[in-house]
């Protein structure tokens, strides 16, 4: 066990759990605004992101990462399948990962520095609302990782770019695996 990136593993999972926490009560208390002032729920797309590492024989789990940025390519998918539905709206399971720290946002398309192969998911739904896709990634060389993105084609630059996630960076070797967890929750008008 590599006990420095053990601690290290366990210091971004508590930081993670934190922010994870304050963006769970930060969106109830919109939630809640809206309702108290009459407005109502809002019905919303949410993507979120973790991962764990495999070393020398060990995971090390990171937790959930980050959340949120949905595409703007990816919203106008959405609306674009619902006139006329093709085959690759299911296809949202290719994983690719990058050492671009570029922020996020939503006008995203690709990965700023995509290093690694892209990596076929696999496709579950964690409840009827929750979509979820796991994949792991081989790393080849040395790399310091820092953005996730999720595609619907094994060339992302021919497909759509469902979610950009930056993260803070994990440096990693060659021999080591990758798991990303990406799980996309549609909620309702609650």
């Amino acid at each position: 066990m590599d006990k420095n990136f053990a601690r290290y593993a366990k210091y971004r999972r508590k930081i993670n759990k934190f922010k994870d926490l304050v963006w769970f009560v930060t969106k109830q208390f919109r939630k809640a605004i809206l309702i108290v002032t009459g407005i109502g729920g809002v019905q919303a797309m949410e993507g979120s992101l973790g991962f764990r590492i495999f070393r020398n024989g060990f995971w090390y789990d990171f937790g959930c990462v980050g959340h949120k940025v949905i595409t703007t390519a990816f919203a106008t998918f959405i609306v674009d399948q619902l006139q006329a539905e093709s085959s690759i709206f299911g296809d949202f399971k290719y994983h690719q990962i990058g050492t671009g720290s570029t922020a996020e946002s939503a006008a995203n398309t690709v990965l700023v520095t995509p290093v690694e192969a892209v990596t076929t998911g696999s496709q579950t739904e964690t409840s009827a609302k929750v979509y979820k896709t796991i994949a792991s990634i081989s790393i080849t060389g040395t790399r310091a990782l820092v953005e996730h993105g999720l595609f619907n084609n094994a060339t992302p630059a021919s497909g759509t770019l469902m979610d950009r996630t930056v993260f803070a960076a994990v440096n990693l070797v060659s021999g080591d695996t990758f798991e990303a967890t990406y799980q996309l929750t549609v909620s309702d008008n609650t």
